[in-house]
């Protein structure tokens, strides 16, 4: 067991100690060992696994960005063709900034360096202040975007985060919602959980995907690629932030498209009075 321990290193985690007799007290230690040895086998995958899709995210506007300079060195223009140039660079600057900001948000959370500033307040007040935030993005594709619901509906969280996490959901919605489709928001309550749900007239999303959905990087095909400006990170920002509040998301889609994302979350010993809407009934 000792000279088998001895050659397993990073590069050989897939390796196992031996085990004779698994009822005695040896066999026992060794099943240990390698119960510890998968557990650090899939951490060092799922490491490789991200670093190799943040660099592949990474590429993509930094190539962007080299090839458009490149382009306008090389041809003469007035200052509208540069600006144009600039506008270009800019627009894949601001693209990498995000995709950064969103990577720096998900490395804190996993090694607990983000602090929640908890607070009570009004679930809806958060919503409303999400969706004020990407009304302009559902305006410029003549969408409908509607939030009504409970005003009574509290939570003991980080604002802030939450808001985000919000801002996430809505802004998926309206990204896959066709031209002049619509987006509801709504919230509620079901016994001892304040819920947010988002339902958007979308093309729905393929079973086999919806497993995976909230997974760092992940896209579906069609109409949810690189091109609508995602990085595959905003779902797994909001598994991440919901979850650390102690709540729990989730994903219905109706056989003929359309999706709807739900936020559930324990409600705050502070409560108001208004009574739950009936669109807030519960899902799954």
């Amino acid at each position: 067991m000792a000279r088998r321990a001895e050659r397993i290193n990073a590069e050989r985690l897939s390796e196992r100690l031996p085990i004779e007799n698994p009822k005695d007290e040896l066999g026992h230690l060794a099943r240990v060992f390698n119960d510890a040895l998968a557990r650090l086998e899939q951490s060092f995958e799922q490491l490789r696994r991200f670093t190799a899709d943040a660099s592949h995210e990474l590429r993509t506007p930094l190539t962007a960005i080299r090839t458009v300079g490149e382009v306008g060195l090389q041809k003469e223009g007035d200052t509208w063709h540069y600006r144009d140039i600039i506008g270009s660079m800019l627009e894949e600057a601001g693209r990498l900034t995000r995709l950064v900001d969103s990577l720096l948000t998900i490395s804190r959370a996993e090694t607990g360096h983000v602090q929640l500033n908890r607070t009570s307040f009004a679930l809806l007040d958060a919503v409303r202040e999400a969706s004020g935030l990407v009304e302009v993005l559902a305006e410029e594709k003549g969408q409908n975007l509607t939030v009504e619901g409970d005003t009574g509906a509290m939570v003991y969280a980080d604002r802030v985060l939450l808001r985000q996490a919000i801002v996430n959901v809505i802004d998926n919605a309206v990204k896959y919602s066709p031209q002049g489709g619509a987006i509801s928001v709504r919230v509620g309550r079901h016994a001892n959980q304040a819920i947010v749900e988002v339902e958007d007239s979308g093309p729905g999303i393929a079973p086999e995907h919806r497993a995976h959905i909230f997974e760092r990087f992940y896209r579906v095909d069609g109409g949810r690629s690189r091109e609508s400006g995602g990085a595959g990170l905003g779902l797994a920002i909001v598994k991440w932030s919901v979850e650390a509040h102690g709540g729990q998301v989730s994903l219905i889609c109706g056989d003929n498209g359309g999706c709807t994302f739900g936020i559930r979350l324990p409600i705050s010993a502070v409560t108001g009075v208004s009574a739950p809407v009936a669109a807030s009934k519960e899902r799954g």
